[in-house]
């Protein structure tokens, strides 16, 4: 969306939230989902999104989150039940396994789509509700259909189903009676996943690289059925698995942080509010430092620096997102109020269903 730069105002987020604030309410509720055998999961999740969601503020307003812990347990427990259901039919028969996996994969695009509507009916900002309208139909297209054919075209229309999704998921969002609108080709997301499977590429040819260099000889070698000392063939083997691990490792903390910073600013760049719009500058080496800090202070605190490396990631996620804002924003948030008050609209419908975690 084009923004007229005479006329709009930038309104930076601002995100308040504090590692040894959040670390109090993180170790309580993990020790109390440790004591209800997981039960407590649902009210920590409630706790935890309306921290990060009170610590989110813009132009001066703040958001919250009004989510109801016995609705997600359900969820929870629906999800469980599902995988439950999946796990025993798989030490049962592989026909049973096939056919309780094809009734799981046609109710899963409906729970999405309800979880969707739960998680943005119960969102708010200055107190007015956001919501999501994505009907039933398209949530089989877009969580069924799409990943399907991606699936089967070998991955070529990946980025045309990631788009759908985005699309999806944006085109059907509101705050107050003011749609959210989506506007990106598909050709910029086929750049984005281009780009990647490139670094990927190059990433499993520098393995390919030093395993000649380590020994490369001696490992074709044991592949090709000729005489090695076993002491060798295991020294062959831990390289491949060290090779391995390390090349997993490179794609969590480079491919990783360079593919969502590029994808936030992707969809967030293409979407707008009625006559706002948005700018994410969130950058790939910005996100690769976060990313690497975060898994060596949780790697040398034995998990306890977790808390601290959610608030670091999310802090600096939220603060390079600005709203550009056409005209007087108090104005316009007044006016959404008064338009859904007008229209005797019940923002908060209850969707009582929320399978994400």
């Amino acid at each position: 969306m084009t923004i007229d730069n005479t006329t709009h105002q930038d309104h930076r987020i601002a995100f308040t939230g504090k590692g040894g604030e959040y670390f109090r309410i993180w170790i309580v509720n993990l020790a109390l989902t440790l004591l209800t055998l997981g039960i407590y999961s649902a009210w920590a999740k409630v706790r935890r999104l309306q921290y990060f969601y009170r610590n989110t503020a813009l132009a001066g307003g703040s958001f919250d989150y009004h989510g109801d812990p016995l609705a997600i347990l359900k969820g929870r427990l629906i999800g469980v039940l599902m995988l439950l259901v999946y796990n025993v039919s798989t030490g049962l028969s592989t026909t049973l396994a096939v056919a309780v996996l094809i009734v799981l994969a046609a109710v899963f695009p409906w729970l999405l789509q309800r979880s969707l509507c739960f998680k943005l009916n119960n969102s708010s900002y200055r107190g007015l509700r956001f919501r999501f309208d994505g009907g039933t139909g398209d949530a089989y297209r877009v969580f069924l259909l799409w990943p399907l054919l991606g699936y089967l075209s070998l991955g070529l229309l990946t980025p045309l189903a990631h788009r759908r999704i985005k699309a999806y998921q944006h085109n059907n969002s509101r705050y107050g009676a003011t749609p959210f609108a989506f506007d990106v080709g598909a050709g910029a997301f086929y750049n984005v996943y281009i780009k990647m499977a490139l670094m990927l590429a190059a990433m499993l040819v520098l393995p390919a690289i030093l395993v000649v260099g380590l020994g490369g000889i001696p490992l074709l070698a044991m592949f090709n059925d000729a005489p090695m000392p076993r002491q060798q063939q295991f020294q062959m083997i831990g390289i491949l698995v060290m090779l391995i691990l390390a090349f997993y490792l490179l794609a969590f903390l480079v491919i990783g942080p360079w593919f969502a910073a590029r994808m936030q600013n992707l969809v967030w760049n293409g979407t707008s509010l009625g006559q706002h719009g948005f700018s994410s500058e969130v950058t790939a080496r910005g996100l690769l430092v976060i990313y690497l800090t975060n898994f060596l202070g949780i790697l040398l605190t034995l998990g306890l620096f977790k808390p601290y490396a959610d608030i670091r990631l999310a802090k600096y996620r939220l603060e390079h997102m600005t709203l550009l804002a056409v005209g007087d924003l108090d104005g316009f948030v007044a006016d959404q109020r008064q338009r859904v008050d007008a229209t005797g609209e019940e923002t908060a419908e209850v969707f009582d269903l929320d399978i994400s975690f």
